[in-house]
């Protein structure tokens, strides 16, 4: 009878057998996680670098941005998204609107507000930088927004 015990193992080698393919699917999904979680890491890491794009090139930018934004009837614009750990408290300082938390800015973000405090806060632009998601309850994404 050995051809029946091949096409119909014992319950306890199947069972064995289901739990060696969900160990598999296990690994699998960890390893999927591993490299999603160190593709996330190497994105925050190049946001927190200064983009170092020349000033003529943000002024050409920020202008497309804006005369977008009016020709469709807009008296603001969201000009950027970025994760919370770019910043050096997570958002925290932004979440709590207290005084300074434009130090905790690095990066491209922090690109962003020099540009409109130089540039644009003089011709009487606002910028605001805000919590947009909260998943779980706790800060997520920063969105900056440009108003005039």
């Amino acid at each position: 009878m050995a051809n029946l015990d091949e096409l119909l193992p014992s319950a306890k080698e199947i069972r064995k057998q289901s739990a060696l393919k969900e160990a598999e699917k296990a690994d699998e999904h960890m390893r999927h996680m591993a490299a999603a979680d160190a593709e996330k890491q190497a994105l925050v890491e190049e946001l927190t670098k200064p983009w170092g794009i020349p000033e003529e090139e943000k002024i050409k930018r920020a202008s497309a941005i804006i005369q977008r934004a009016v020709r469709n009837g807009l008296h603001e614009v969201q000009v950027y998204r970025f994760p919370n750990a770019v910043l050096t408290d997570r958002g925290r300082a932004i979440n709590q609107m207290e005084e300074g938390w434009e130090k905790t800015l690095t990066g491209g973000p922090k690109d962003i507000y020099q540009f409109w405090k130089e540039h644009l806060q003089p011709r009487g632009y606002k910028i605001a930088y805000q919590i947009i998601d909260f998943p779980g309850g706790v800060p997520g994404d920063i969105g900056i927004t440009l108003s005039w």
